[in-house]
């Protein structure tokens, strides 16, 4: 009986054992399709992770994060670079960007918020549950998306991490039967479209320019 214990125990802790962590300064960073990692995290350099792999922290500072089909993670942060999920991806926290742009393919979920500060975010079919948060990007959130936590459009600062950034407002639009739940707050000049079968929560802040969903090219 102690030698089944010991087996049993032994078995456990092996399913439970996080994957190998990679770490680098230079250089970028491609995982293996299906394998478990631990922390990626570079600092020049891409991040791909391949196709129903799973892994902790992503992270990187001068590089971009392309994350395939059925991967899962705990979080995404790159600081110059974008970031793009693909079909089916479940991520558990946050996905951040300073300068980049975020994108969710169908069926995808972020348990936390998506946050950029110079550049746009797009949803297609996917689901955020902790809102989105930008500066200067433009948002769509496209047909039978879902965004939980609101929406925050922050007033520009003169702080570097705005340094060079355009001055034409950005676009939220909220495609058809999407839904945004909770508030909708602008700190600063937006243009606002909205889909008819869309349904979102109260707006607040400064009044945004309306569009009318039609007479945009999508």
């Amino acid at each position: 009986m102690r030698v089944l214990t010991v087996l049993l125990l032994c078995c456990s802790s092996v399913a439970l054992a996080k994957g190998p962590s990679i770490d680098k300064v230079n250089g970028a960073i491609h995982t293996e399709a299906g394998v478990e990692y631990g922390d990626l995290d570079t600092v020049n350099g891409a991040i791909r992770v391949r196709e129903g792999a799973t892994a902790e922290d992503v992270s990187t500072v001068n590089g971009s994060i392309d994350v395939d089909d059925g991967v899962r993670l705990r979080s995404a942060e790159t600081v110059n670079g974008g970031i793009d999920l693909g079909r089916d991806v479940l991520v558990e926290g946050r996905v951040e960007t300073v300068n980049g742009s975020i994108s969710l393919g169908q069926r995808s979920q972020v348990m936390g918020g998506l946050e950029t500060v110079n550049g746009g975010m797009k949803l297609r079919e996917a689901s955020v549950e902790g809102g989105l948060s930008t500066v200067n990007g433009s948002i769509y959130i496209g047909e039978n998306s879902t965004v939980r936590g609101g929406i925050l459009i922050e007033k520009p600062n003169s702080g570097w991490f705005n340094w060079g950034a355009k001055n034409k407002p950005p676009r939220l639009t909220i495609g058809p039967n999407a839904v945004v739940e909770d508030k909708i707050h602008f700190e600063r000049e937006v243009e606002l479209v909205v889909h008819p079968s869309a349904k979102i929560g109260p707006i607040s802040g400064e009044t945004p320019t309306r569009i009318d969903y039609a007479q945009v090219e999508r």
